[in-house]
């Protein structure tokens, strides 16, 4: 079939399978020409196949010569009907992999849930032994408790007052004002079990009762702090929230792991285009500004630049310098003063009328699209395309 992108609002309801595979390729290559890392060998990945989470496996993998097992929950295609983005770019993934060399597999499903935590636990006793590195990276807006069958949803709410800011429709590029209502009732709590620490800790106490972490095993979860403009809506909001009880986790797990030198971090990643920003109001306009400014720096990094990075300088390459809380900070270059100082006063201007001049609208746009395989350099978009792909190690 021919597939073309139909979106609506910030999601896209098709993918491209040539177009998810050729970003994949883009992302080994990027790793490949870094030079090797001195990394994990055995790595897992829980929320594998997209953004941050698909970044680490490749940068484990072509970086560091790893073996990698990634969990994810996606779609997979059948006759007529694309699969998800994430599907596609696992089976691109596990295929060059494998290519290479390298052991590559992954299971599809609920990671909160505790079939696939047991799924997950097999699989390493069979195939790994044991596990260097645990990269949580999970994006999910729903949860079901494992134990109590209770379902949680997540909501973007400030804390205390209403917000209202500036946001744009990255599809049109109108800019216009947002009012968000405060959160109420059990917001703040549903927010925080859905994407606290509480499943990042599950998943270390699984592994380690089953003694399937290594001496020294690193465990790393992906943060957001972000600039003074979204902080209502975002840091202390409720998401804040949620970020605040992960960072806390990280300090727990390290004690659990003290018994075998193992750590914990929380390592907070700069604002790029994902699934889920693009869902937050006021990012969009923050994000297109910041990359216009980042850009002209020469300083812009995407999802695997900023991987590749963590693991090459800071958790492999020896400087891991932790900020006051204890985080590792690879949104250092979006933080810079001079940075946040240029996106501040182009804020205060945007309008729909110039935000095509002062802000980066297309490069969001073309970052979007990417994500599901769509505009994506060197792919015949016209051709027919076989939408029905497999996970080699999902038949």
């Amino acid at each position: 079939m021919i597939i073309e992108p139909r979106t609506r609002g910030f999601i896209c309801l098709t993918s491209h399978p040539t177009g998810c595979e050729q970003n994949v390729i883009n992302q080994i290559e990027y790793v490949k020409s870094k030079g090797k890392i001195e990394g994990a060998k055995k790595v897992l990945v829980i929320g594998a196949s997209t953004g941050f989470g698909l970044a680490s496996r490749i940068s484990s993998a072509f970086g560091s010569d790893a073996a990698t097992i990634g969990v994810f929950f996606d779609k997979p295609a059948t006759e007529g009907r694309p699969g998800s983005p994430g599907f596609y770019n696992t089976a691109a993934f596990e295929k060059h992999a494998t290519a290479a060399g390298l052991y590559a597999k992954s299971i599809n499903g609920d990671a909160f849930s505790n079939e696939i935590k047991e799924q997950v636990v097999n699989l390493i006793k069979e195939d790994l032994g044991q596990i260097d590195l645990v990269i949580y990276s999970l994006a999910s807006p729903v949860r079901t408790h494992p134990t109590t069958g209770k379902r949680y949803k997540s909501v973007l709410k400030p804390i205390g007052d209403v917000f209202s800011n500036k946001t744009v429709d990255f599809h049109t590029g109108k800019v216009s004002e947002i009012s968000i209502n405060p959160a109420e009732g059990e917001d703040v709590e549903n927010t925080i079990n859905v994407m606290g620490g509480e499943d990042w800790k599950m998943w270390m106490d699984a592994l380690q009762s089953e003694n399937l972490l290594s001496e020294g095993a690193t465990t790393v979860a992906y943060s957001y702090i972000g600039p003074e403009v979204t902080k209502p809506v975002y840091r202390n909001g409720t998401i804040g929230a949620a970020k605040d009880h992960l960072e806390a986790t990280a300090f727990t797990i390290t004690d659990d792991l003290k018994s075998i030198g193992g750590k914990a971090y929380v390592s907070v990643n700069k604002a790029l285009v994902t699934q889920a920003s693009s869902a937050i109001p006021v990012i969009p306009l923050y994000i297109s500004l910041l990359y216009k400014v980042m850009k002209a720096k020469g300083i812009h990094e995407g999802c695997i630049e900023q991987i590749q990075r963590l693991y090459s300088e800071r958790l492999f390459g020896g400087d891991l310098t932790l900020d006051e809380k204890g985080r590792i900070r690879v949104d250092d270059w979006e933080m810079r003063e001079d940075v946040q100082a240029e996106v501040n006063k182009l804020w205060e201007t945007a309008t729909t009328e110039n935000l095509s001049e002062i802000g980066d609208l297309e490069g969001y746009s073309n970052d979007f699209y990417n994500l599901f395989g769509f505009k994506v350099g060197g792919v015949d978009y016209d051709a027919d395309v076989n939408e029905v792909v497999n996970v080699p190690s999902i038949q």
